[in-house]
């Protein structure tokens, strides 16, 4: 069985790649992040000519989350419990950055960690509780079902560690979100909580990345981050037996800014 995150940044400005991309990888479960479109503007037919069932949770153009899968698709939930709200200007909404469904007796999670914005902006604390709630969440999950197989998928927008991105000093230097020590023990919480990032392992840095911007050839020049993860829970980790980030779907035209990352199970 396999497993793949990708945010794809604009689902229906890159459909095309997408199908083809599931033809050529054949992955069993895809979690999706970015999808930037509702739930009545989703291609369903993208997915369902390919074999795939699929839920979405998208509110407006923009974020939006789903899980396309060919082993079953149960018990879906369009984000978790307690999920917190944002509004800076506003009343705060809940916005659609998580979904999760059974798949083939996995419980899987596409994830579109908010990304903070800046250090001193409200977004950072809200992406700080958000982590925080999950977290707790899913300490729950392992705690009342030690055998639970579950799947923590997605854009998590932090570099956990300096190899993570391409030049940390500057990071660090210029006050950088996704490196800042707030957010980076916001996911290594989750480490400490039981759950492991299996594609590490399999994909070892230095320089090695599934995020590269659009602007200044930072793609050629290998200026990238790797803040997309899957994260397992511990009986699912005993099942992983390898895993991979295709770069080449970083290449050409119409690529998305990521690249997908793919965990196989035994």
């Amino acid at each position: 069985m396999k497993i793949a995150t990708w945010n794809v940044n604009s689902l229906r400005a890159r459909a095309d790649r997408v199908e083809a991309w599931l033809d050529r990888s054949d992955v069993d479960v895809l979690a999706i992040q970015e999808t930037k479109c509702k739930d009545e503007n989703f291609p369903w037919d993208l997915f369902e000519a390919n074999g795939y069932e699929v839920a979405h949770f998208g509110l407006s153009q923009w974020n939006g989350v789903a899980i396309a899968s060919r082993v079953g698709l149960d018990d879906v939930e369009r984000t978790f419990e307690g999920q917190p709200l944002f509004g800076k200007d506003a009343e705060p909404i809940q916005e659609a950055r998580a979904i999760g469904a059974t798949c083939g007796g996995v419980r899987v999670w596409s994830l579109y960690v908010p990304n903070g914005r800046s250090l001193d902006d409200p977004h950072m604390q809200y992406k700080i509780d958000w982590l925080d709630t999950l977290r707790a969440k899913a300490l729950g999950w392992i705690e009342a079902d030690p055998t639970a197989q579950i799947a923590l998928t997605g854009d998590w927008n932090i570099a956990p560690q300096d190899e993570d991105v391409w030049d940390i000093d500057l990071f660090q230097r210029e006050g950088y979100t996704h490196v800042s020590p707030a957010e980076r023990a916001a996911f290594h919480a989750f480490e400490n909580s039981g759950f492991t990032d299996v594609a590490r392992p399999h994909t070892p840095g230095p320089g090695v990345y599934t995020y590269w911007d659009y602007k200044q050839l930072s793609f050629p020049k290998k200026m990238g981050m790797r803040i997309d993860f899957v994260l397992a829970s511990p009986a699912l980790a005993e099942r992983v037996t390898g895993a991979s980030i295709d770069r080449e779907e970083r290449k050409g035209k119409g690529a998305s800014d990521h690249a997908p990352v793919i965990v196989e199970l035994g």
